[in-house]
């Protein structure tokens, strides 16, 4: 067992033996004075080994440029120190932040994380799980899923942990870590009915289905809650699968609805919608305020700023990160619903006295 033991956490690399050669453990204990099974566990922070010796040792395998054999190490870890993240795509400018948040903690915590894009495809989605699997990742993060409930017992099937951000699917999952749609989106209304507007229309998504839903109740909860009916002509969901574009399509029906604000689902959606009454000759927000939500990069550069709902990106992909190593340490985990953030910019302002659009039914 010690013979298995001490070459399976044999590190090896092109040290200071000279050109092209390798430098084992066994070099590292000659030169510390010790046994090599001594070197393997002070590398390993083995409490087996006392301080003193333990720093002495990793000084000098530092000096002799040594680094773990990570294959090898596996073998008696059984962990590989890697973590598989499946994001939609990597050009969504929505997960910049979660990625930085989640690649923060693994790198602090000594593990590399392997990115896969799904494309929206929940049979390529469950096909870059899979495939993480049988590179023996320690656990999978995915992003914005929509991996269906049919998939549930074939995710269990595989063995590691699997936390989903903002899951897209209608299924119950174990562990996940999500933005409060419901509230962010209560907060987005409740802001334009503070500002006097009456006649709100909300451009949804028809593709991302849970999420859509939760951010739509929530502005019929905040319309409820001012005393405003809600009015189905004023709730638009085109059915391009381009945020921007649908933005850019929800228009006239806001205009013919008589909205003088409108709540997008997203800021690329708002974005388009802002891009569209520019093109029209309407005024954003003298003639149309306009709200978001996700608080991604852009929206504080396009003019006018958008005001948006901000989702705590960077906390949210360091949660799952947390969360997926408290899993691999064997401790109980609860989902996480973190709050979100109105943050107002210049696309919203008071209606004017005199709209340029029909008066909203009453």
């Amino acid at each position: 067992m010690h013979t298995c033991a001490n070459r399976a956490g044999e590190m090896s690399v092109a040290g200071n033996k000279g050109k092209g050669s390798r430098v084992s453990i066994k070099d590292v204990a000659r030169a510390a004075g010790v046994s090599h099974s001594t070197v393997s566990r002070a590398l390993r922070n083995s409490p087996l080994v006392n301080a003193e010796t333990a720093a002495h040792i990793r000084r000098i395998a530092e000096e002799m440029g040594y680094i773990p054999n990570i294959v090898a190490q596996s073998l008696v870890t059984q962990r590989t120190y890697t973590v598989g993240l499946v994001v939609t795509t990597i050009s969504d400018p929505f997960i910049d932040q979660i990625v930085e948040g989640i690649e923060d903690l693994a790198t602090r915590e000594g593990y590399s994380v392997f990115l896969s894009s799904s494309h929206a495809d929940p049979g390529r989605e469950i096909a870059v799980v899979e495939a993480f699997h049988r590179r023996r990742v320690d656990g999978v993060i995915v992003l914005a899923s929509r991996v269906g409930s049919m998939y549930t017992e074939r995710l269990q099937e595989l063995g590691v942990p699997i936390v989903l951000i903002n899951n897209q699917a209608d299924g119950a999952y174990l562990y996940s870590v999500s933005a409060d749609d419901l509230s962010g989106a209560r907060q987005a209304v409740r802001h334009l009915v503070d500002l006097g507007h009456t006649c709100i229309g909300y451009v949804g998504c028809h593709f991302r289905p849970p999420s859509n839903r939760r951010r739509l109740e929530g502005y019929r909860q905040e319309l409820a809650r001012a005393g405003l009916p809600y009015e189905s002509d004023l709730v638009v969901h085109p059915k391009t699968f381009s945020d921007v574009e649908n933005g850019r399509l929800a228009l006239d029906a806001l205009l013919n609805a008589g909205a003088t604000a409108a709540f997008c689902y997203n800021d690329r959606m708002a974005i388009g919608l802002m891009a569209e009454a520019r093109h029209r000759g309407i005024r954003v927000p003298e003639d149309l305020s306009i709200v978001g939500f996700d608080d991604i990069e852009a929206s504080s550069y396009v003019f006018p700023s958008l005001t948006t709902v901000k989702q705590p990106r960077f906390e949210m992909g360091m949660r799952a990160m947390q969360m997926l190593l408290d899993l691999l340490a064997g401790q109980e985990v609860d989902d996480d619903l973190m709050p979100c953030e109105l943050v107002v910019r210049e696309s919203t302002a008071p209606p004017r006295k005199e709209s340029l659009w029909q008066t909203c039914a009453k």
